[in-house]
C-alpha cells in the first residue's frame, strides 16, 4: 500500500517518477494508514501501556460507540472538511508519529506553517479508523479549561424555576401560600464540551481536535497537561445533587449521556491532536508529554498527489499547467520565502482550467492566487 491515500476512487495516487525511490511496505503495527477507504483498524489497538491506562476491565457492550459522521448518517454527499479528510497526503513519518501517538495513548503536537493540513489530519483519522465526528476546541486567548469540559447554563434554569412559579400562581388564583415548584432537571442545561465529550467511557477513542493551542493563555496548556495525566474530571454542579445520576448532552450531535456522581472518566484516552502554528513556546513538562510532529511544506511529488486526489485530470487542467503552477507554487517559496498555503495552489489550478490560454489572466493567477500570506 502507497503511504499517501488516492483521496478518491477518481483519483489515483500518481506513481514514482522515474530515479524515485519506491516506498518500503507499510509496517504491520500501523493502524492509521492515510488510507482511501475506511476500515475497522482500530480494533487492532493493543492495550495501554500500564502508565497510560485508564480502565481495569475490558470494554464493556454497555459502552457507546462513537456516532456516525453526519455524511453517513444523513446521506449528505462529502463536503467540507470531509472531503478533504478525504483527500488529505501525509508523508510516512506523519503516518508513523499518528500511530506511535495512538499507541502509547499520548497528545499530538502537530506544528507547521498556515494552510498544510495541520488540522485536516485530525479528519483524515476520524474518517479512515470510523472514530465519530472530529470534536474540534478552537483556542483563543480567552479560553478557559471549563469552555472544553462543560458548559452549565445557570441563569437558563433561573429562569424556567421562575416561569414555573408564575405559571403555577395564576392556576391558584386567591392562594397566598407560597407554591411549592420542584426546579427542572439540571441536565438539560448543562452541556459537555469538546474535551469533556472526548473524555467519556467510548468503546473506541474519539479524535479531539484542539486547534490552535499557541493562542492560549500561559497557564492553559499545564491546565490541560493535568486532564490528560488524570483522564477525569468532575462536574461540581452534578455532585451537589441528591440523586447520584444525572441525564447530560454532549458535544455530539442530538447527544446525551448519563453521569454518575458528576464524573467524566474515559475508557480510552482520545486522539488527541493539537495543532500550533509557532507563535509561542510551551512548558518542558508539556512538551515531554506530547509526541511532537512538524509538518514541513510539501515537496513537488506531494503537491502532485495533493492535486490529482482533489482535481482528477478529467476535471482539471492539462497535466503541464498543473506542472508550470506547482512549480510556480515551490519557487515562491523556496526563491522569494513566501508563505502559501496548499488551498491556494488548489485554487489556482481549479480557475486555471477556465483562463489559462490568456496570458495577462495566467498572470493575474499566480500574482493573485498565490499571493504570499506574510506579505502586506
Amino acid at each position: 500500500m502507497s503511504v499517501a491515500n488516492s483521496g478518491s476512487s477518481s483519483g489515483p495516487i500518481t506513481p514514482p517518477s522515474e530515479g524515485e525511490a519506491s516506498e518500503a511496505p507499510d509496517p504491520d503495527w500501523w493502524l492509521y494508514r492515510c488510507a482511501p477507504e475506511p476500515h475497522d483498524g482500530i480494533d487492532r489497538l493493543p492495550p495501554a501501556p500500564p502508565w497510560r491506562s485508564f480502565s481495569t476491565s475490558a470494554a464493556s457492550e454497555e459502552m457507546p460507540e462513537p456516532p456516525p459522521l453526519r455524511e453517513e448518517r444523513d446521506g449528505h454527499r462529502r463536503l467540507g472538511r470531509q472531503l478533504r479528510a478525504v483527500t488529505y497526503q501525509a508523508d510516512r513519518e506523519e503516518i508513523h508519529l499518528v500511530n506511535m501517538a495512538m499507541m502509547l495513548r499520548r497528545p499530538l503536537l502537530v506544528t507547521g506553517r498556515p494552510g498544510v493540513g495541520k488540522s485536516t489530519l485530525a479528519y483524515s483519522i476520524a474518517r479512515e479508523l470510523r472514530l465519530g465526528p472530529v470534536l474540534r476546541w478552537p483556542v483563543t486567548s480567552r479560553t478557559t479549561m471549563q469552555d472544553g469540559q462543560y458548559h452549565y447554563d445557570a441563569i437558563g434554569r433561573l429562569q424556567d424555576v421562575g416561569l414555573r412559579e408564575r405559571l403555577v400562581e395564576v392556576s391558584r388564583p386567591g392562594t397566598t401560600e407560597p407554591a411549592a415548584v420542584e426546579p427542572p432537571d439540571i441536565g438539560r442545561y448543562l452541556r459537555l464540551g469538546p474535551l469533556g465529550t472526548a473524555l467519556l467511557p467510548w468503546r473506541t477513542p474519539r479524535v479531539l481536535l484542539i486547534d490552535e493551542i499557541d493562542k492560549s493563555d500561559l497557564d492553559f496548556p499545564n491546565d490541560l497537561l493535568h486532564v490528560f495525566e488524570e483522564g477525569e474530571f468532575t462536574i461540581p454542579e452534578l455532585t451537589r445533587l441528591s440523586r447520584p445520576t444525572a441525564q447530560v448532552m454532549t458535544s455530539d450531535h442530538d447527544g446525551s449521556v448519563e453521569l454518575r456522581h458528576g464524573q467524566v472518566r474515559c475508557h480510552e484516552f482520545p486522539v488527541v491532536i493539537m495543532t500550533s502554528n509557532e507563535e509561542r513556546e510551551f512548558p518542558p513538562a508539556f512538551l515531554r508529554r506530547c509526541i511532537r510532529l512538524e509538518i514541513r511544506q510539501p515537496d513537488r511529488a506531494k503537491l502532485a498527489r495533493l492535486v490529482a486526489a482533489h482535481l482528477p485530470a478529467s476535471e482539471g487542467p492539462s497535466e503541464e499547467v498543473r506542472e508550470q503552477l506547482i512549480m510556480e507554487f515551490l519557487r515562491k517559496q523556496d526563491d522569494d520565502g513566501a508563505e502559501l498555503a496548499n488551498d491556494q495552489l488548489l485554487n489556482a489550478v481549479r480557475v486555471a482550467q477556465s483562463i489559462w490560454s490568456d496570458p495577462e489572466e495566467r498572470d493575474l493567477v499566480r500574482d493573485h492566487l498565490m499571493r504570499p500570506l506574510n506579505e502586506g
